[in-house]
């Protein structure tokens, strides 16, 4: 499968911020940042051209480039340019081509291919950071959008008895199963979904998707989560913060606290006790 690359020239990091955001919700799938430099991937086959100028008409001016790439090297682009990430003392991601993390309770190998979730963005490292404070010993899990995985693999290195993890995008899923066995996470649960399964309640829910379809799946959330269950959600710009609250304030699900990073934030909920 051949992907477009996108490369923007932004004027400050609030716009390119923003700008991720905004492609995200169109189906851009990778991206990477450097200074005031974008670079944004999609699949050649789910680019919406319409769209894609929706999102540039919120914006006063940005000059972008266009170029054909082929998966294989975009990859080996993605493994060359992978730096380890470590948050807090907590946990430490890296490729199997790195050393052993030092000093860190939770290393977590993996594979740097075109999924969210390498704990270089704001959004993961954001999850990563609020998963030390929940309780995962011998509960169960479901990690909603798990990109590659990086979620899942830690809550069962955190003690989960069960996780399950989905994804709508097939590339997710090949590369998530990868990076369980590459941690000894096998025994997670992978299904392709696009939206959250009501067929089991769980006692945490991780959501690190986007605005729109976290507000899509919000009731199906609430429904999927055992009494004082925590739900943990993020993809979510700073000034989303009221539109989400304003729509979780419609559930019964209760807001405990938001933590920011840049212009990221991530909201823990917690389901009522009399559910």
């Amino acid at each position: 499968m051949n992907y477009l690359q996108f490369d923007f020239e932004t004027e400050t990091g609030r716009q390119t911020e923003l700008l991720i955001a905004l492609l995200a919700d169109q189906g851009f799938e990778g991206f990477e940042e450097e200074d005031n430099y974008l670079k944004a991937f999609i699949p050649e086959d789910k680019h919406d051209t319409a769209g894609f100028w929706q999102v540039l008409d919120k914006f006063s001016s940005i000059s972008y480039t266009k170029t054909m790439v082929e998966q294989i090297n975009w990859n080996q682009k993605w493994e060359q340019d992978f730096k380890p990430v470590i948050v807090d003392g907590f946990v430490g991601i890296r490729a199997g081509f790195h050393q052993p993390t030092q000093g860190v309770i939770h290393d977590i190998i993996i594979t740097p291919k075109m999924s969210f979730g390498t704990g270089h963005h704001a959004t993961t490292y954001l999850m990563i950071q609020q998963m030390e404070h929940i309780n995962f010993n011998a509960k169960t899990v479901l990690d909603f959008g798990t990109g590659t995985g990086i979620l899942a693999i830690l809550a069962k290195k955190l003690g989960a008895r069960r996780v399950v993890a989905i994804d709508y995008d097939e590339w997710s899923i090949i590369n998530a199963r990868e990076n369980f066995i590459s941690n000894g996470a096998n025994n997670i649960l992978i299904e392709a979904l696009d939206t959250v399964p009501l067929t089991e309640k769980y006692d945490v829910i991780l959501a690190n998707i986007n605005l729109n379809i976290i507000k899509a799946n919000l009731k199906s959330i609430e429904q999927s989560l055992n009494a004082g269950a925590y739900c943990l959600l993020s993809g979510l710009l700073k000034e989303n913060e009221m539109e989400m609250r304003s729509a979780i304030a419609q559930t019964r699900l209760q807001y405990l606290s938001t933590k920011q990073k840049g212009d990221w934030i991530v909201l823990l909920l917690q389901q009522g006790m009399g559910e």
